[in-house]
């Protein structure tokens, strides 16, 4: 005990970690919540100099660093409340295992959909997974929660042109969109998107804050609101404005239209 406890004060009491690309914030008490986890052998059994670290010293693990944040909770409130439409419960399973929780990964890999999302008149709300820390869970490890903390507004956004010819038919450019911008919390778009979402414009962002710069690797509007659609999103507003243009001074030229226009989705 005196070797972990000599090795535990040489990290500091704020731990910066970058997660597969997604930087977190967190205590080393939190790293350390439970016993015999990758984590805690990490933090307790080796000093700051035996981790890998990036570019600006932030202790670095190759793994998902969106489902990250599951870990993360699951070791800092003793439980876990999943979305109600969450879609990566395997994902997060084997993150689970890599990370050595092996209570958490047992209920993730047994629990049937009705055990992990239990209705209370009707409505699907948020599971709760205890974890082993905690002494005072119930057998079956679910509770109901209400569901704000998936609750939130994304918004796709999108400039789309079209050519209108003198016959007044449209071109085979009709409607042709040069990128599908997304408006969010960072947390929420990701959990949509996932690996589509391209974070080139606003890196390094965390979880918890907001951006307006991301946009997606695909241009079709219908594969964004499937997307959504899946993840409980409904949409609840929309707006659009255009300008018309001529190529040049003769009217009798092809007309030029480009409009933008955003959708508001909610959960």
């Amino acid at each position: 005990m005196a070797q972990t406890d000599s090795q535990s004060s040489t990290f500091p009491e704020i731990v910066e970690l970058n997660v597969g690309g997604q930087v977190y914030v967190t205590r080393f008490e939190t790293l350390t919540a439970v016993p015999n986890s990758l984590l805690w052998t990490k933090f307790t059994q080796s000093s700051p100099g035996d981790l890998p670290k990036d570019g600006k010293g932030r202790f670095f693990f190759d793994r998902d660093g969106f489902l990250f944040r599951y870990i993360l909770d699951y070791m800092r409130d003793s439980e876990l409340f999943l979305p109600e439409f969450f879609k990566e419960r395997r994902r997060l399973q084997k993150e689970a295992e890599f990370f050595q929780l092996p209570e958490l990964s047992k209920r993730l890999a047994s629990g049937s959909k009705d055990s992990l999302f239990t209705e209370d008149s009707g409505d699907p709300e948020e599971a709760e997974l205890s974890s082993p820390v905690t002494s005072s869970s119930s057998s079956s490890g679910t509770t109901l929660r209400s569901p704000g903390a998936s609750a939130g507004y994304i918004t796709i956004g999108y400039r789309g042109s079209y050519t209108i010819g003198r016959d007044i038919q449209a071109d085979a450019k009709f409607r042709r969109v040069a990128r599908i911008t997304v408006c969010s919390k960072i947390s929420l778009a990701k959990e949509v998107f996932g690996e589509t979402l391209n974070e080139s414009r606003d890196p390094d962002r965390p979880a918890d804050k907001y951006t307006a710069r991301y946009y997606l690797k695909y241009n079709f509007l219908e594969q964004a609101f499937d997307r959504l659609a899946e993840a409980g999103f409904h949409m609840v507003a929309c707006n659009s404005t255009g300008t018309c243009s001529y190529g040049s001074n003769d009217p009798g030229e092809d007309k030029l239209w480009t409009s933008y226009t955003e959708y508001v989705f909610s959960r």
